[in-house]
C-alpha cells in the first residue's frame, strides 16, 4: 500500500471513529440527563405571613414535580416550623403590599388604599387588622393556607431542616416544632447540600 493510500485509510478510520464517538457521547449524555433527579435547596429566613408563602410554594411545587427538595429554616424562618402557627403581616415599610378589602362590592375590592406610614405605625392593632384581612383574602381566593402548603411539602418528601444555632439562640425547645423535621443542623451541614443542588434560593 502506497503512502497516499495509507494516509487515506487513516483519515477514513479517524472520521468513522469521530462519528462513532460523537453518537455514543450524545447517547450517554441523554441517558444521564434522563436519569438525573433535579434538586432544590432553599434557605428560609423570614417568619411573617407574606414571606411564609414563597418557600413553601416553591418547595411543594418542586416536590410535586419529582424534585429532591431541602429547606433550611434559620432565624425568623424557624417560626414556619412551629406546631402552632401564629404568623402575622405588617404593611409598614412595605409599599409594594396592596391594601384592598377582601369583602364588599367589587368597586370596593378594587380600591387600593394608600395608607400613610404614620397611620399604620400609630394606630393600635393595625397589624392585627392587616393580618386578618390578608387571611380572609387568601381564603376567599382559594389559596392554600401555610399549614396546607407545609403539609404538601411533607407529602412530597421535602426535607425540612431546623437551624440548631437559632433554636439555641432564641431559647426554643424542640417540642415547639413539628415532629417531621428532617434534622437539627447548622449551616456547615446544609451548605454542602446547597452546593450540589441544581437550584439554590435564599428567601
Amino acid at each position: 500500500m502506497g503512502a497516499n493510500e495509507t494516509g487515506l485509510a487513516a483519515s477514513f478510520d479517524q472520521t468513522l471513529f469521530n462519528q462513532w464517538f460523537d453518537e455514543r457521547f450524545e447517547t450517554r449524555m441523554a441517558e444521564r440527563d434522563a436519569a438525573h433527579v433535579p434538586s432544590l435547596a432553599i434557605i428560609a429566613t423570614k417568619g411573617t405571613l407574606d414571606w411564609a408563602y414563597p418557600p413553601f410554594i416553591l418547595a411543594s411545587t418542586a416536590g410535586a414535580l419529582g424534585w429532591d427538595v431541602s429547606v433550611f429554616f434559620t432565624f425568623y424562618g424557624l417560626e414556619l416550623l412551629k406546631k402552632d402557627l401564629h404568623l402575622e403581616i405588617s404593611p409598614l415599610g412595605n409599599p409594594s403590599m396592596p391594601m384592598r378589602m377582601p369583602f364588599g362590592p367589587q368597586w370596593l375590592k378594587n380600591v387600593n388604599w394608600h395608607i400613610p406610614n404614620v397611620v399604620m405605625a400609630g394606630v393600635p392593632g393595625f397589624e392585627k387588622v392587616a393580618t386578618g384581612l390578608m387571611q380572609q383574602t387568601v381564603k376567599s381566593k382559594g389559596v392554600a393556607s401555610i399549614d396546607e402548603l407545609r403539609d404538601a411539602c411533607l407529602e412530597a418528601d421535602a426535607k425540612l431542616y431546623a437551624c440548631q444555632m437559632t433554636v439555641d439562640l432564641f431559647g426554643y425547645s424542640q417540642d415547639d416544632f413539628i415532629p417531621e423535621i428532617a434534622g437539627w443542623i447548622g449551616a456547615a451541614s446544609f451548605l454542602p447540600q446547597a452546593q450540589k443542588s441544581d437550584v439554590c434560593l435564599f428567601i
